[in-house]
């Protein structure tokens, strides 16, 4: 069970871990650092976990009973049986921070009985700290924020790729849309929170550190998240991922699922990926 209080409380320690984390990839940005691939998941640097350390050490230093599920991090079972949980990406937005582009986060949460109950999305090059609690509503630097009010497709602001909306997959074709390219995924649901873009859409599964802090920053704003299927995210599973995102001001978000929802499951994906794999290696 969470509380008011205990939320607030540790919304205060994830605004300082996340603001000393922040410090930490400013300082970096811009030098050369040392970098790995991790594969189809993307690469790390030694920022990644330098910042990882830093963030495990505040958290768990204070909160020793609390769980720990980050990107980088190897998981453990032991999390599940965690009351609360930190769910946190360190440095989202990796590529974004290699290229010299400014859209990447820090973005913790803390999470109960599958839901975000506090959470942060700093992104310290604009130094912009986005802020919630359950039942406390969102802030930008301490100020209250909303999401956008907009009711129609057309014209709307839409973070993304062009050619993601203009593909010709799309069973309808979208109307016409402004849409905007950001990097992190955190940082996406950042903006929408704060009503700088009206919606956005996230297809294929997204781990729980990518999604937690900000989902709650856009449902605390006032707006809906949920995967393109219209389901509610689900945090601290066996499997802790979703399936997608979109989000959006409550008057746009049903409109963005009627649009997505009848796309394949990105299980489907998964499915074909294995057994290409398993093609590959038997020839």
């Amino acid at each position: 069970m969470t509380s008011p209080s205990q939320d607030s409380e540790d919304l205060a320690l994830l605004i300082d871990a996340a603001r000393a984390a922040g410090a930490l990839l400013k300082a970096k940005f811009g030098q050369s650092v040392e970098t790995w691939s991790k594969g189809a998941d993307g690469p790390v640097t030694e920022v990644d976990l330098a910042a990882d350390a830093l963030l495990k050490d505040a958290l768990r230093g204070a909160r020793p009973d609390y769980g720990w599920l980050s990107e980088e991090t190897a998981d453990t079972p032991d999390r599940l049986a965690a009351e609360r949980i930190f769910i946190v990406d360190p440095l989202d937005g990796t590529r974004a921070f290699l290229a010299g582009i400014p859209e990447f986060c820090v973005s913790v949460a803390v999470a109960a009985a599958g839901a975000a109950t506090a959470g942060v999305v700093y992104n310290p090059i604009h130094d912009e700290l986005y802020a919630a609690f359950a039942g406390g509503g969102t802030t930008l630097n301490g100020a209250p924020i909303k999401v956008s009010t907009r009711a129609e497709l057309d014209g709307a602001r839409m973070i993304g790729g062009a050619g993601f909306y203009t593909d010709h997959r799309w069973p309808v074709p979208w109307p016409s849309l402004i849409a905007t390219r950001v990097q992190a995924l955190a940082y996406r649901l950042a903006l929408i929170s704060g009503g700088a873009h009206d919606g956005m859409v996230a297809l294929g599964f997204k781990n729980d550190w990518d999604v937690a802090a900000g989902a709650l920053l856009v449902t605390e704003a006032g707006g809906c998240v949920t995967d393109p299927f219209g389901a509610a995210f689900a945090f601290n599973r066996p499997q802790p991922r979703q399936n997608g995102a979109v989000a959006a001001g409550p008057a746009l978000h049903p409109l963005l699922i009627e649009r997505v929802r009848r796309t394949p499951h990105p299980a489907a994906f998964e499915r074909a990926a294995s057994g290409e794999r398993a093609e590959d290696s038997a020839s």
